[in-house]
């Protein structure tokens, strides 16, 4: 939301690490007013809300990792040794001190920690939209918590306050079962209180929540649950295909009728530096993916040029078959532009190969200096048409089907080619390629085939050990040593199987 819902640093949240002293989970203070008297009218608990949404604004880091840790991508940049926390995640010889990790942890964290921040203090006063408001924080506290399971597996859980540091130092981590089971219940109070529709674009719905619980339930292979939630979406009838899918990533058709669940993003508030990501307004990912043009800017037009990370490969732009209109939104094909302007010049860098993500690059706009980190193309977190997909899993895998996969995949298909000549049958096999084809480029892929047990084709991936990341060594230290790292990742005997 930021500009289109405005960014809010309260005095009440700050953006803190689970353990990390320095910046961790103590209110500061503005004027006489503490973090304990805050709450005294709907106001207050409006703009603590708006603290929890700028977190999203992070989401940049796992959909650049979602893609480069996949089959659909080399890290790329500029150098080699260009932002080598990405390179080696590409290359699956991360470390517990991998920094990129540790900012995810941080960040997911300072978002639940916002969240708790409300919950705590939720009895304090009521108002009209208080229901709604919680149902929200619900929401994003969940949003939050599924990002650290995918990425660590168990992980600490607090739902019902702030931690202060002493705390911390007592706190475990959590088996994944139990954190999705708090997860799950926390959707489904909040769908009671949620609408299915918004005044303000970004605000969480009613089928936000659904489709995310589905997908809770998909990734714990609970087929018969996850097909109920989205057929519940899908019967809403509030949601549709957009016909032409190379209009769907443009800027000027944000939050369509495909959009379930958006991550707005804007220009011309820039809040951010290199050394300060997180607090970009813009979408700080499309500016790391985009090309790295050279020479007259206008010559480039509409695009900006960017830092050249996460560029597709040959196997994933090879399987788009003839007649397939993803093709061309989804790849941006450096040598059939410069074809057609042959003004264009550019530097191939890292890893090049010849590939870059369409569907989030950077275009001139109204931005300030750096367009690479105030690109204002909104993240479509949650896609009708990945709703229809894992639907067509779900009912696939389910042992009583709500919906006909074979309709729900040809719903997909018909979009990509125009007709119904191009049907395959809906296999798992079949529908897990529709996903790669359908959403390739979104962050989808890594975690896709980490759930599914497909990961042979990753590069350099071990199993029963690169399903999830390693534990931050630094969070490690500062909770005393509690906790046992990931298998795998672990330097002494304590590790977790």
């Amino acid at each position: 939301m930021q500009n289109k819902l405005t960014k809010i640093i309260a005095l009440l949240v700050l953006a803190f690490s689970f353990n990390a002293c320095d910046d961790y989970l103590d209110i500061t203070k503005e004027g006489e007013q503490s973090s304990e008297n805050f709450f005294n009218g709907q106001q207050d608990f409006e703009d603590a809300l708006l603290g929890v949404y700028d977190l999203l604004g992070t989401n940049y880091l796992s959909h650049i990792i979602g893609e480069i840790a996949s089959d659909n991508a080399l890290c790329g940049g500029e150098r080699p040794d260009d932002v080598i926390d990405w390179q080696q995640i590409d290359d699956m010889i991360h470390t517990p001190d991998n920094q990129a990790l540790r900012n995810i942890w941080q960040w997911m964290y300072g978002g639940i920690s916002r969240a708790n921040y409300i919950v705590e203090f939720k009895d304090k006063v009521d108002f009209p939209r208080k229901q709604e408001l919680l149902a929200e924080n619900l929401f994003l506290r969940s949003y939050y918590y599924f990002e650290l399971v995918k990425f660590f597996g168990d992980v600490p859980l607090i739902v019902d306050k702030r931690i202060s540091v002493s705390e911390s130092q007592t706190v475990d981590r959590t088996p994944k079962a139990e954190v999705y089971a708090q997860i799950e219940a926390d959707l489904t109070s909040a769908i009671v209180n949620l609408p299915w529709d918004q005044t303000q674009p970004g605000r969480v719905t009613k089928g936000a929540a659904l489709a995310l619980l589905g997908k809770i339930y998909l990734y714990q292979q609970k087929y018969d649950e996850a097909a109920i939630e989205f057929q519940k979406v899908i019967n809403s009838n509030k949601y549709q295909l957009i016909t032409d899918y190379s209009t769907i990533f443009l800027n000027n058709n944000e939050n369509n009728l495909e959009s379930v669940f958006e991550i707005q993003y804007s220009i011309g508030v820039e809040g951010a530096s290199y050394d300060f990501l997180q607090g970009s307004e813009g979408n700080v990912a499309a500016g790391f993916m985009s090309p790295r043009f050279t020479g007259d800017r206008s010559n480039w037009a509409p695009y900006d040029d960017g830092n050249t990370f996460s560029v597709p490969v040959p196997e994933l732009v090879a399987l788009y078959t003839a007649g397939d209109t993803r093709l061309n939104p989804t790849i941006f094909n450096m040598a059939d532009y410069v074809a057609a302007n042959p003004a264009v010049t550019f530097d191939e860098r890292n890893e090049y190969t010849g590939y870059y993500n369409h569907k989030y690059m950077v275009y001139q706009e109204a931005n300030l200096p750096d367009t690479r980190i105030t690109h204002g193309n909104n993240y479509r977190a949650i896609r009708y048409s990945d709703v229809l997909l894992m639907a067509a899993e779900a009912n696939l895998m389910a042992n009583t089907q709500k919906n006909n996969p074979q309709d729900l995949l040809d719903q997909v298909r018909d979009r990509a080619f125009g007709d119904e000549n191009h049907r395959i049958p809906a296999t798992i096999d079949n529908i897990l390629l529709e996903r790669r084809l359908e959403l390739a480029g979104e962050g989808h892929r890594f975690f896709d085939q980490v759930r599914t047990g497909k990961t042979i084709t990753i590069p350099g991936f071990k199993t029963d050990k690169n399903e999830v990341f390693p534990i931050p060594r630094i969070e490690i230290e500062l909770a005393g040593n509690r906790w046992c790292q990931n298998k795998g990742y672990a330097t002494s005997t304590c590790s977790t199987n």
